[in-house]
């Protein structure tokens, strides 16, 4: 299938999507609904009133942020925080504490390590990531790597939780075209190929095609 710079993030924004829907989705023990459609813009932001940033660096690189309203933030939290059986009292009750802000920071590190197993088995490329890094804001801060990737895409997707709050994460990458090496994958696979060899991973590299379909 041959890929475009402008494919290639739709497609990388779309897996980020879904890995970001079933990582929200499975902490939580709660439905995460994504917008059916993918927002292109100028550049990435953080925004109130919880940001939370990683940058990831190999094969591909770019930058990820989640941006959370407190309402939404502390909903993921506290129902991730449940579904682990803490006891409701123990549980922080505002967005701005340190457990929440953390708790969002390991939530994006697990989208992260899923988003990038992914690209992996669909792409043959592999990228690896610092420790995400969440923060509260009060006002909108504009985000780029130190080195200045050449003419980076930017996308930003929707989302909405269980209990209707919105969030957003918007995703930067470097100017770049994924190509298939081999016109038949089966060349690298063999007959049958399975890239993953996992049939649970196969079968949301299946999903993520539908996705792709459906958008």
């Amino acid at each position: 299938m041959p890929y475009g710079c402008t494919q290639t993030i739709n497609e990388v924004a779309r897996i980020f999507a879904h890995a970001c829907e079933q990582t929200l989705s499975q902490a939580t023990n709660s439905k995460i609904t994504i917008a059916p459609t993918i927002q292109k813009v100028p550049a990435v932001f953080l925004k109130p009133d919880i940001g939370c940033f990683v940058q990831f660096f190999g094969d591909y690189s770019g930058l990820f942020i989640m941006n959370l309203g407190g309402e939404v933030a502390l909903e993921l939290y506290r129902k991730s925080m449940l579904y682990m059986g803490l006891p409701a009292e123990d549980l922080a009750r505002d967005h701005t504490s340190d457990e929440v802000v953390d708790s969002i920071g390991e939530l994006v590190n697990q989208i992260m390590g899923k988003a990038r197993s992914l690209i992996k088995d669909r792409f043959g490329l592999i990228a690896g990531n610092h420790q995400p890094k969440g923060i509260t804001i009060a006002s909108v801060i504009t985000m780029s790597i130190a080195t200045p990737l050449t003419r980076p895409q930017c996308r930003r997707i929707s989302f909405r939780s269980a209990d209707n709050h919105s969030f957003h994460v918007e995703l930067s990458m470097e100017d770049t075209e994924f190509i298939a090496a081999f016109q038949n994958e089966a060349s690298l696979f063999g007959a049958n190929p399975s890239p993953s060899g996992n049939l649970e991973t196969d079968s949301e590299l299946d999903d993520i095609n539908r996705l792709i379909d459906n958008l």
